[in-house]
């Protein structure tokens, strides 16, 4: 970001900043090719660690939140709202941080399989639920006078998936 001047840092820097940037590239093998021994090594300690994404949860711009609610629709026609469960704080993390990224355009291919998969994770708790309606969508908080003003969170909706959990032949 330095490099790029979109710090407050004066612009004498963006040099040595961009120089600092070329040897990290080098140094984290970013310029070697994708099969490089070296690269997959520094890769693998990377994911390991989880140190991988950085910290961009205090960088300047902080990620938009993203929520994921899931809508189980009964035969009788009730329909309730759940979102996804998990166990511990650890798992919450990894799910919130999964959420995060799964706008990107990049994951679109594993995108419905993902919410599929927490779809059915919900449904084996309500067996009786004939379809799940995974909505996801970014979560916007108020500005510091419409908070003042007693407004909340705004949801924008992005994705929807309708999963059908039963074969309606066999009932």
């Amino acid at each position: 970001m330095i490099a790029q001047g979109s710090t407050i840092l004066p612009s004498a820097w963006d040099e040595y900043a961009r120089k600092a940037e070329l040897g990290a590239t080098w140094c984290l093998g970013k310029e070697a090719g994708p099969s490089n021994p070296l690269r997959r090594g520094i890769a693998t300690y990377l994911h390991a660690a989880g140190i991988q994404a950085g910290y961009s949860f205090f960088a300047p711009n902080v990620p938009t939140q993203h929520r994921l609610t899931l809508e189980l629709f009964y035969q009788d026609g009730r329909v309730e709202y759940e979102s996804p469960h998990v166990r511990g704080k650890a798992a919450a993390l990894r799910l919130e941080s999964l959420l995060n990224k799964l706008p990107e355009e990049r994951y679109e291919a594993i995108r419905e399989v993902v919410f599929k998969m927490l779809a059915f994770s919900v449904w084996r708790e309500h067996p009786d639920v004939k379809k799940v309606r995974a909505t996801f969508g970014a979560v916007n908080p108020p500005g510091m006078n419409e908070f003042e003003q007693g407004n909340t969170e705004t949801f924008q909706p992005m994705f929807s998936f309708d999963f059908s959990l039963r074969d309606d032949q066999k009932q």
